[in-house]
């Protein structure tokens, strides 16, 4: 067949050499078996080099496993010229290639499903699916539900799910790291495992904007047209990135239409509800606000600790050991990185990164000195004097109060509240913490840090108090 980028230039196509491989895998490993791990493989030229793609690292794992030694021996049979194969995920393709698959710079050579043979019944070409930029990490497995996400959580499963009766378009939206992308990234995948035959397309908003510029200047746009238009299933993460871009904002309006009027899912990303992206053209942010506008909540605390169990667990799996931390440790990190999940994750990282399978050991005190880079910057921002005017303040006392020798619950409570927020959101000692409170001994400052550790536990209203107090100090 001829390529999309022209004629491989060997004698014997490469395709053809593919097909008679496939004859032969499927007879040997079964429909079940073929049609899972290898009718999804894609066989592409870069640079005069063959590549077999998978679509997951999963698939290019269980085929190096299962058959790549049989390939390579039905491979060198059926190939005169003496062709190398190379064997590699999308994700790797891609981040080498520069995704250039998306306007077929790559060229495929064949679909690996098709066959010419009559005593085998062929199976229907399944579509490419157009997922440059997934990332095999971010599926519904490795996604922490909670609270703050749960409605998201379960709106992705369902569209993912292909269900009837969807919202069109659903917009997820939320600041910065609180997990759009991953919930995109694992409704795309889960739509592809749950219905091979449909076509899923998943952009950046930048790729997006990117791609219909090169298309525009190499006078492809009716080529790019066709590839968004035929998908069955259209992501675009952080939409709000064309705002303010008239050709490509008309471009993407145009496309929503069209996938709207033949009954195709739409799902964008933003980093606000559409009637908030202003600098957005009219129509398009109406389109957009017609749908399911669902937001994601910043991430509570049995959220992020949850998070940092979940990624602690995947760490060790990467690194060959069991991976665990000390419970202060996790409730520190949980407690100071707030903002966003993409920071809590990277301080765990970090930790583990230093420590390896010996980050168990690692104690809070050692803990906040590997990090104090990543905590220098709220350092200057928040003070012992910050905190205990905001303290002072929520529970309605006086700043003098915290620091007087008043013993009764009403200042005792508090003032170990502040205490334990001075512990977590800076980098200052026990004895600097003391001081700063009256005088008082560093043990003092200990037992006050391990009391509220214990209580806000057990009382829900003193860790709701605490995590106020953090967002505040935080801003």
């Amino acid at each position: 067949m001829t390529s999309m980028g022209g004629q491989m230039p060997s004698q014997t196509p490469a395709g053809a050499v593919w097909t008679k491989a496939c004859l032969a895998l499927r007879s040997e490993l079964g429909e079940a078996a073929f049609g899972s791990w290898l009718a999804q493989a894609s066989l592409r030229e870069v640079g005069g080099q063959l590549v077999l793609v998978t679509p997951t690292g999963v698939a290019r794992d269980w085929i190096r496993r299962n058959a790549w030694r049989r390939i390579g021996e039905l491979w060198a049979q059926h190939d005169p010229e003496g062709r190398s194969l190379d064997l590699k995920s999308r994700m790797e393709f891609e981040s080498e290639t520069g995704g250039m698959d998306i306007i077929a710079e790559a060229i495929e050579v064949m679909d690996p499903v098709s066959t010419d043979a009559p005593a085998i019944a062929p199976t229907p070409p399944t579509r490419p699916s157009r997922t440059a930029g997934l990332q095999e990490r971010f599926t519904f497995d490795s996604f922490v539900p909670g609270p703050a996400n749960e409605f998201a959580h379960a709106v992705a499963r369902r569209v993912a799910s292909w269900a009837d009766g969807h919202f069109n378009p659903v917009v997820f939206h939320s600041p910065y790291g609180f997990g759009k992308t991953h919930l995109l990234n694992a409704l795309a995948w889960e739509a592809m495992r749950a219905a091979p035959e449909k076509r899923v397309v998943y952009l950046t908003a930048e790729r997006f904007l990117s791609t219909f510029v090169r298309a525009v200047m190499d006078r492809q746009t009716a080529l790019f047209k066709d590839e968004l238009r035929a998908a069955d299933l259209l992501l675009i993460d952080d939409v709000h990135f064309v705002a303010g871009k008239q050709s490509t904002q008309e471009e993407l309006f145009h496309t929503l239409t069209a996938l709207m009027e033949d009954g195709r899912r739409v799902v964008f990303s933003a980093d606000r509800p559409p009637a908030a992206i202003t600098e957005m053209d009219a129509r398009l942010r109406s389109h957009l606000s017609a749908g399911l506008v669902c937001g994601i909540e910043p991430a509570d605390r049995g959220l992020r600790m949850g998070i940092l169990e979940r990624k602690l667990a995947s760490l060790g799996r990467q690194g060959g050991f069991i991976a665990q931390a000390r419970p202060d440790v996790l409730q520190f990190l949980a407690d100071r990185f707030t903002d966003s999940v993409r920071e809590l994750e990277g301080a765990l990282n970090t930790l583990v990164a230093r420590m390896g399978g010996e980050v168990g050991a690692l104690t809070l005190d050692e803990a906040q000195n590997i990090l104090r880079p990543h905590l220098r910057g709220a350092e200057k921002r928040i003070t012992i004097d910050d905190i205990q005017k905001a303290t002072a303040e929520h529970f309605g006392l006086r700043q003098a109060d915290l620091i007087s020798e008043r013993r009764n619950r009403s200042v005792a409570r508090p003032r170990q509240a502040a205490m334990w927020l001075a512990k977590q959101l800076t980098t200052r000692s026990l004895p600097d913490i003391g001081r700063r409170f009256g005088g008082r001994d560093h043990t003092t400052v200990l037992h006050a840090v391990r009391r509220i550790e214990a209580l806000k536990a057990e009382d829900a209203q003193l860790a709701r108090d605490l995590e106020a107090l953090t967002r505040k100090l935080r801003g």
